[in-house]
């Protein structure tokens, strides 16, 4: 069950345990004042391990996850680069 925070009217909060189906406190239960939900800050998914894998989805039309990304080139486009073969760059040296 969710915990819910609740604003009284004279500025102090607190929170109760209520279920989702039911509907939000008019009055404060201790001291009778009016009240209002408020929206706290806090979420309560926690996230652990190293992340998320293509292996975590039942969609199989995805790329697998070993498969690299494409390079891009200078233009911002994602062609595949082709290597180019370098120079020979030994030279005769006569002493």
């Amino acid at each position: 069950m969710p915990t819910y925070e609740y604003k009284r009217e004279d500025g102090t909060t607190f929170e109760i345990v209520q279920k989702m189906s039911e509907d939000a406190l008019i009055t404060c239960p201790t001291t009778g004042q009016k009240v209002k939900r408020i929206i706290s800050g806090g979420s309560g998914v926690v996230y652990k391990g190293e992340g998320w894998y293509v292996t975590d989805y039942k969609d199989g039309g995805r790329k697998s996850a070993s498969t690299p990304p494409a390079e891009t080139s200078d233009n911002g486009s994602n062609e595949s680069k082709a290597e180019t073969p370098k120079p020979d760059v030994t030279k005769d040296v006569k002493s």
